[in-house]
């Protein structure tokens, strides 16, 4: 079964640094997972998994400003 059959949200995980990464997937953990694949284990480590918003595509451009 494809995998676009099951819904992906975006999420923006706080960063230690007051920024925030976007991220998608079926859920927190999932997107956190596929997080892990692009980045390295400093860039991972900066990532404040507990917290973490998720948010409207549509709405994106009004959370650029905070990305990092």
């Amino acid at each position: 079964m494809s995998s676009f059959s099951n819904p992906h949200y975006m999420y923006l995980f706080d960063l230690q640094n007051g920024k925030k990464k976007l991220a998608y997937g079926e859920s927190p953990e999932d997107a956190l997972e596929i997080l892990r694949i692009r980045l390295s284990e400093d860039e991972m480590a900066a990532i404040l998994t507990e917290k973490y918003e998720k948010i409207n595509q549509r709405k994106l451009q009004e959370y650029a400003h905070l990305l990092g």
